[in-house]
């Protein structure tokens, strides 16, 4: 029991030994119910009742009696589901209420699983790979100031970690990009500060520029198995950004965010801050062809030139989707675009793009992903919206994070979580005489129902009623002269998944 509940408050709250279940969302009651209730006949040991209530509203940042660890930033649904394809939304929300960390979602926004980071780290870029044959979570995780400096977790179905990437070369490995590729290797981001002439642009001679580096790593060894270097292909004129305000810093002038497997196995790279996507062999590292910026080697059609762009993706159907930031002053909203590019005759059109309704500017961060289905999931970055939108622009779904919370990426995946701990239980006394009982299991996506199980003893335990799983954390009041409770997470055929430890409540 919850350090809060103490013997004596039990004894006094179950002295009637009644025995009764009840899905309910607060601690409170309407006063009409607290009479009935207060006046409810007592029943013996293993008699029981059962109803339902309805589960209470979260603010910013959610509260859960079972893992009060956990306090995920709050998520509103502004546009419900309709026609979304399956699976569950993946965000790392950093910044503003509640602890940061990697988090999957459900259509109503409610947690499904949640893993809180150390208060001077973040997660970035959670989403569903393969690996080895079988789906894995994965994330960045570590320390960033524009960019990052940490490592990168691969999870198995039941939350336990399987390996843990880092950078080669006594580089850190960065936020942008982990990119799990069909032969078990991983491609990652890197930000080097080097040494370097700046004076052609106005700074220091004895400068610092932190170039963009890739590198493509055997997970399981840690090889070095391919690296490749911005300064060594792309100048720093090609550059549309400022040199920094304070020339002891490192000017940021390609600004890594995204790798992509191309059809031909080369490499496509997106560099904000030259508004460019590079084809790089994947073998000699040269550069293939520029999409944008100031030596695109395409003629750019209309709508097809994109400011500060992430996620650099070609499609099934040969397009290259970018998540187009635009420019403060410049642009009135962000977008999606999917381009077409013809290597014959070397130009590019605009094959589709997607806005939001509300018309969202998004300055940094952000990424689209294409379903199976048609539908784009889209991550609008540094402001707190995720979508999806049919083949057509039609809005699906949309939902946020509270106004200072950012998620660097936003994705939809099909996941069946199945953690190897067992479900988490509390009781704190209620006003009628009873216990409330809070139960959760932290990445379980299989529960439907919680069944309640009282008894004198752990070889005793019997089923006195059940309620629906009504989100993360579903609250039941209990009244029961057994001194034993415990629930069971049962799924939709009513087969068990997991039994909670039992609690004592009677001291």
């Amino acid at each position: 029991m919850g350090a809060e509940v103490t013997r004596r408050t039990f004894l006094r709250a179950a002295g009637a030994g009644a025995a009764w279940v009840a899905l309910v969302g607060t601690l409170g009651c309407e006063p009409g119910e607290r009479e009935e209730r207060a006046g409810a006949s007592p029943l013996k040991p293993g008699e029981s009742s059962v109803r339902g209530l309805q589960p209470a509203r979260s603010g910013p940042a959610h509260v859960f009696r079972s893992r009060p660890d956990l306090d995920p930033p709050a998520v509103t649904v502004g546009t419900p589901a309709n026609g979304t394809a399956p699976g569950y939304v993946f965000v790392a929300p950093k910044k503003g209420p509640g602890r940061d960390g990697p988090m999957i979602l459900d259509n109503n926004g409610d947690p499904v699983w949640f893993r809180p980071m150390r208060e001077e780290q973040d997660a970035m870029d959670c989403k569903v790979q393969e690996y080895r044959g079988a789906p894995v979570l994965t994330w960045w995780e570590g320390v960033h100031l524009g960019y990052g400096q940490g490592e990168y977790v691969i999870c198995d179905a039941g939350y336990r970690e399987l390996a843990r990437v880092r950078a080669g070369n006594d580089l850190d490995g960065d936020h942008h990009e982990f990119l799990i590729t069909k032969n078990d290797t991983a491609l990652i981001t890197i930000y080097a500060e080097v040494p370097y002439d700046l004076s052609p642009l106005g700074g220091p001679e004895g400068g610092t520029v932190a170039e963009g580096v890739i590198q493509e790593l055997d997970i399981e060894t840690g090889e070095v198995l391919f690296e490749w270097r911005s300064l060594e292909h792309v100048p720093v004129e090609e550059t549309h950004g400022d040199l920094p305000d304070d020339p002891a810093n490192a000017f940021d002038y390609f600004h890594i965010n995204s790798i992509d497997v191309d059809e031909d196995d080369n490499l496509l790279v997106s560099a904000r801050r030259t508004f460019t996507v590079y084809k790089i062999d994947r073998k000699t590292g040269e550069v293939i062809w520029r999409l944008g910026g100031k030596k695109s080697d395409f003629e750019m059609g209309d709508g097809t030139k994109t400011l500060y762009q992430h996620d650099a993706r070609r499609q099934p159907d040969g397009t290259i989707t970018l998540f187009d930031n635009g420019g403060m002053y410049v642009s009135e909203e962000s977008r999606v675009v999917g381009i077409r590019t013809d290597e014959g005759d070397m130009t590019a059109t605009v094959a589709r793009e997607y806005t939001h309704p509300d018309g969202v500017l998004s300055l940094t961060q952000g990424n689209a992903q294409r379903l199976p289905n048609g539908n784009v999931f889209v991550g609008w970055g540094s402001e707190p919206v995720f979508s999806e939108f049919d083949e057509d622009g039609g809005l699906l779904f949309s939902a946020s994070l509270p106004a200072e919370v950012e998620s660097y990426r936003a994705f939809r995946h099909p996941w069946t979580g199945r953690p190897d701990t067992l479900p988490d239980l509390i009781a704190t006394p209620a006003h009628d005489g009873g216990v409330t009982l809070h139960a959760s299991w932290n990445g379980a996506t299989e529960v439907k129902t919680w069944e309640v199980l009282a008894g004198p003893a752990t070889d005793e335990l019997e089923p006195v009623g059940s309620v629906p799983r009504t989100g993360f954390e579903t609250a039941i009041a209990l009244r029961t002269g057994d001194a034993l409770v415990a629930v069971r997470a049962l799924d939709g055929s009513g087969q068990a998944l997991g039994t909670s430890r039992a609690i004592n409540i009677r001291g």
